[in-house]
């Protein structure tokens, strides 16, 4: 019997054109006539624009066009979420009468080459008058803060709030209270490429096309056709070869619509490269709250209660999809893998002088699940309970699913407990708390840290999204179409920028139709090609994409065999299908193959009487609910008291993402959400000065983590299969980000739990342990 390809560690396809170089970027794309466009940015982040004069910069020889704001009047980059009574600002694609950030576009320059069009922006003169600045979200809902936006007073563009249970009752009756401040702060995403787009217009046909790095390129079809006034089916969205995302590559960006107006108004392909500068202030940026917290407790360790409040800095204006983030996928994600009877959240969204904030890597559950495994930290402290044995206490047990939390979500499947102990039996958690033991006898610190976490992956049910606001239903499509010769290709609604789908989704087809590996192509990322699709966001593409592709595989098979049948002459009951053969049940050695059928398919001289040629099928797959993947990671690390430098030791991660297509993709992505997460611990921060400059404006100030920072992943898995969809498959591409941090902030804490510290927020350089450190030893006399 032959192996099945789901469930096989196969390199992916991917890899070979981009090792070798042969890929296609979007700065890759030439077309003839080709302009290049370069965007003048304010250096304020808050001041009004008196005035722009051009003249200069058009009489520069090479010059095409100059455009600001007002001739893109009217054109407003749109939010595509809604939460009740949010207020929403304009968001002008150049800045009108006021620039909100450092970094806001004001004025393009197009050129016949690149460096021409930089040197024009010298050329251009803005009056600006500089207003008074705020970046902090907490000071920016104080009495006589800034004003962003006449819109949104007070700065306050939505408060929501969730809540179940009777959390009041559980904080009155609680034996143990434990509260604490928390910060989340502001990471830039630093793909690997930075934003690009090319547009070209058919002044002759209509036609707009549109080559950008995105993870959504039927979305931005639709947003783009909303802003430009073209009807949607005269866009095209290509998204070839993107060199990551993380989230930051998941809306409908200012520099699209500029880019597209100026191929529409000179009739010539305009090209738009990101700087890596540049991409540091223009391009969204992810976390970035502020959160109280509150646990109630019983002396056993029971959590029953917990009560969170929190700022979420928005940036000046709102992204695509930035009020889901701090919303529903924060606060709905609030319960863990606990069972917490009484939940209450409220978050209030804050305009600031400062980039946009929206998703990144996780979107909502990093931010909630390290708000939940450090209370769960410090919860065990103040009872003497060990780190591990709390959480164990706490589980949602394995018959319990599927399982409705307090912020009223149904967990589908679950078994927390398994992973819980083979992440601490391989990381040897009581060897690890003997040697700590030792070691602080030694004056020496070292420090397990645990998490356990859950997360909404698969984001995908329309009626869901659409009753939390979202812009856009869930579902993802596929067409699988069988060639002639047998050989498949397959059009997925779901956008590849690295996950992998090109190998993924072939292994099923193969699997599936019982043809070669190599006899699977898969075709992403262009509006002209492949039918309309969602995107990739939220862990979904194998969850929601795979299961459109499987889908339309039924309905191929279901077709496949009405013309077994007939070539067989056997009835359709009588025949199996098993290794890319249909055949008599009882007699394999008459058979006929995918192959020969899809021939008889689209050569039907000997062919069913009434059925359509072809062999082909499309899906559309909306499920009942999300998918839940769970795991626990348990982080070492040694803290030098002298320095405050924190080496990483060792990190274990066991991650249960439901059935696995592949597992090398899916170290792959434990391995690069691990490094961010850590990343989030120990390094990065994104840092505004109280001018609203970005302080941490480039890779020599923003600690972008190097190979040697990070050690060897130990890792291992579970398998609990979704029931909400037939893979059974769950999702992996933000678990690592979504557990890690906390893991390695809890290790931390607990190396210095002998000197009484019991919190720090992140990331934990070495001066800010430093002072830790001499503070408490300072308190201590």
């Amino acid at each position: 019997m032959a192996t099945s390809l789901v469930g096989s560690r196969i390199k992916r396809r991917e890899d070979p054109r981009l090792i070798m170089g042969r890929g296609t970027y979007v700065d890759d794309v030439q077309l003839p006539r080709m302009t290049y466009a370069a965007i003048l940015r304010s250096p304020y982040a808050h001041a009004t624009i008196r005035g722009i004069d051009v003249s200069k910069a058009k009489a520069l020889p090479g010059v095409v066009a100059v455009m600001t704001g007002a001739d893109l009047h009217g054109k407003n980059v749109p939010c595509g979420w809604t939460l009740p009574d949010m207020k929403v600002a304009p968001h002008p694609a150049l800045a009108v009468g006021k620039a909100r950030y450092t970094g806001d576009a004001v004025a393009v320059v197009v050129a016949e080459e690149r460096y021409i069009a930089k040197d024009a922006l010298d050329l251009i003169e803005v009056d600006f008058e500089p207003l008074p600045v705020v970046v902090d979200a907490e000071k920016a809902i104080q009495p006589g803060a800034p004003q962003l936006h006449d819109e949104v007073p007070n700065n306050t563009t939505f408060v929501w709030k969730i809540a179940g249970g009777d959390v009041d009752k559980a904080f009155r009756e609680a034996e143990v209270v434990v509260k604490e401040r928390i910060v989340n702060q502001r990471l830039i995403p630093n793909a690997i490429e930075p934003r690009g787009m090319v547009a070209q217009y058919n002044p002759g046909s209509g036609d707009l096309t549109l080559w950008t790095a995105t993870q959504i390129p039927h979305l931005v079809r639709l947003l783009l056709s909303m802003v430009m006034g073209i009807p949607e089916h005269k866009v095209r969205v290509i998204a070839p070869e993107v060199g990551g995302g993380f989230g930051s590559k998941l809306y409908l960006y200012p520099e699209e619509v500029i880019v597209a107006s100026l191929a529409k108004a000179l009739g010539r392909p305009v090209k738009w490269i990101e700087e890596r500068r540049e991409n540091y202030v223009a391009t969204t940026h992810g976390r970035d709250q502020v959160q109280y917290v509150e646990v109630a407790a019983r002396r056993d360790g029971t959590i029953t209660g917990l009560r969170v409040k929190s700022l979420a800095n928005m940036g000046a204006y709102l992204s695509t999809f930035a009020p889901g983030i701090p919303t529903i996928l924060f606060g709905l994600m609030l319960a863990g893998n606990y069972r917490i009877p009484n939940i209450s959240c409220e978050v209030t969204g804050v305009h600031t002088n400062t980039t946009l904030v929206d998703a990144y890597r996780g979107a909502g559950r990093p931010e909630a699940t390290y708000l939940v495994e450090r209370a769960m930290d410090l919860t065990a402290r103040e009872l003497g309970i060990d780190a591990a044995e709390i959480r164990r206490r706490n589980f949602v047990p394995a018959n319990a699913f599927p399982h409705t939390t307090a912020t009223g979500v149904t967990y589908d499947s679950g078994n927390y407990q398994p992973t819980l102990d083979k992440a601490l039996e391989i990381a040897g958690y009581q060897q690890l708390r003997q040697e700590q033991e030792r070691l602080r006898r030694e004056g020496k610190y070292l420090g397990i840290g645990v998490t356990t976490y859950v997360e909404i992956c698969g984001m995908a049910p329309s009626q869901v999204l659409g009753a939390v606001g979202a812009g856009a239903g869930g579902w993802e499509s596929a067409t699988v179409r069988v060639h002639p010769t047998g050989k498949v290709t397959v059009y997925s609604g779901a956008s590849s920028h690295g996950q992998g789908h090109e190998t993924a989704f072939a292994q099923i087809v193969a699997d599936g139709l019982g043809v070669a590996f190599e006899d699977v192509e898969v075709v992403h990322g262009d509006t002209a090609q492949v039918q309309f699709g969602i995107g990739t966001f939220g862990s979904r593409s194998a969850a929601v994409g795979g299961m459109a592709v499987q889908m339309s595989l039924e309905k191929i098979k279901e077709k496949a065999k009405k013309i077994g049948s007939y070539l067989l002459e056997a009835a359709e009951a009588d025949l199996v299908f098993e290794g890319g053969k249909f055949f008599v049940r009882g007699t394999p050695g008459r058979d006929v193959g995918i192959q020969q059928v899809a021939f008889a398919a689209y050569v039907p001289h000997k062919y069913p009487t009434g059925l359509e040629p072809g062999l082909e099928a499309t899906s559309f797959y909306d499920p009942s609910n999300f998918t839940w993947p769970f795991g626990t990671h348990v982080a070492v690390v040694e803290v030098d008291p002298e320095t405050g430098v924190v080496k990483l030791r060792r990190y274990v991660a066991v991650d249960d993402c439901g059935r696995v297509i592949n597992p090398l993709l899916v170290d792959g992505q434990i391995h690069g959400g691990l490094a961010q997460g850590i990343a989030q611990a120990l390094y990065e921060e994104a840092v505004y000065d109280e001018n609203g400059q970005l302080v941490s404006g480039s890779m020599m100030d923003y600690a972008v983590p190097k190979a040697d920072d990070l050690v060897n992943f130990e890792l291992d898995r579970t398998e609990t299969p979704s029931p909400v969809n037939a893979l059974g498959v769950k999702g992996i591409g933000e678990a690592g980000t979504i557990a890690s941090s906390a893991a390695v902030v809890n290790a931390v804490v607990d190396a210095l739990a002998p000197l009484g510290v019991k919190h720090l927020d992140m990331p934990l350089k070495p001066e800010r342990v430093w002072q830790a450190i001499q503070q408490a030893e300072a308190r201590r006399g």
